[in-house]
């Protein structure tokens, strides 16, 4: 679960050490990756831990720390884990991440070029702590402060994707208790492998169409959004019914009462679009082969960060930046309970 924003900005924020002038962008909330200024180009790093996931978690951990360099328009293309191991797990577990590890690298072009692995005490589940680095033509950056009023708010795919994978791996018994059926459950699982979102933010800021780019991790799509808006000093609203959420995860969300909106959403890519480019960008993002939905538009700050407007006629406001991840949530419930 990620610090509130009050406690970032007083005990982390401003801790940064001696200040560098070629640091374009350093930690702030919102923003995904740091950006520093090498000369002819920009080097994008960014780290991510994966906590909330046991399956699967060195694929994850490559996908998900690069979704947040690609979104700067940069090609992910160095790696360094840092891999947690519990007392007492075997080497079968460290080869199952390593392997998943190389198998994702392969995937996006990236190297392994260095990290580290340890045994850990207290541990009872593996911790990956991944960075990722990039570099971009210096006209080709995004960052997620640079949505503009009268832009429209697009994403990728379908909400709560990483999160319904994660739940239909690791909460896979009590779903079967809940009388998901099997059919569903596995298709679910299989949603890890739309959890990389580089090639869509890569062609969207080859062509130039972003002026905002954002990867929604924990609080989900809510979060996300709240995260664009705090960046770029905006309001952005959205409606619900535009957003889509495919039949497995409503299924899942609502056998566990998880709100899909809510979910950790790495695979998912929110970007701000002007008006004049979203059906060309559309299309691009179509050949493709990934959907993109128009859900809302950004507008002037108006004392809150996202309007969600409800299927029901209600209107969900929303005036921070900090949204509870439902994934995290009920990972928390579930070891108070045993």
């Amino acid at each position: 679960m990620k610090l509130k924003p009050s406690d970032m900005v007083r005990f982390v924020l401003g801790r940064v050490g001696v200040r560098d002038s070629s640091v374009v962008v350093g930690p702030a909330i919102g923003e995904d990756s740091a950006i520093v200024d090498m000369g002819s180009f920009y080097l994008v790093l960014h780290s991510d831990p994966i906590t909330g996931a046991v399956a699967n978690i060195g694929w994850l951990s490559v996908h998900i720390a690069s979704n947040d360099v690609a979104v700067r328009g940069a090609r992910p293309r160095w790696l360094l884990p840092v891999i947690l191991l519990p007392e007492g797990s075997g080497v079968d577990l460290v080869d199952s991440i390593t392997a998943q590890i190389d198998e994702a690298a392969r995937e996006l072009g990236a190297m392994v070029v260095g990290g580290h692995t340890e045994y850990t005490p207290s541990l009872d589940r593996p911790i990956i702590s991944m960075t990722a680095v990039g570099v971009v033509e210096k006209d080709k950056l995004v960052v997620t402060g640079g949505a503009r009023v009268g832009d429209y708010v697009i994403m990728t795919k379908s909400a709560g994707i990483e999160g319904t994978s994660i739940l239909a791996t690791d909460f896979r018994e009590k779903l079967l208790e809940k009388g998901v059926p099997v059919s569903i459950i596995e298709k679910a699982r299989g949603y890890t492998r739309m959890i990389s979102v580089v090639r869509e933010a890569l062609t969207l800021a080859d062509m130039r169409y972003a002026t905002s780019m954002h990867d929604p991790t924990e609080g989900g799509l809510v979060g996300g959004l709240t995260e664009v808006a705090y960046a770029s000093g905006k309001t952005i609203e959205v409606w619900e019914d535009r957003i889509p959420v495919s039949e497995e995860t409503r299924i899942i969300c609502r056998a566990l009462n998880v709100n899909p909106l809510k979910l950790v959403s790495s695979g998912v890519l929110i970007a701000t679009i002007p008006g004049n480019k979203v059906e060309e960008a559309l299309r691009e993002l179509e050949k493709i082969g990934v959907k993109a939905t128009v859900i809302g538009r950004v507008k002037e700050y108006n004392g809150v960060l996202l309007e969600l407007h409800r299927v029901d006629g209600g209107i969900e406001r929303y005036d921070e930046v900090h949204v509870e991840d439902e994934l995290m949530r009920l990972v928390s419930e579930e070891y108070k309970a045993d």
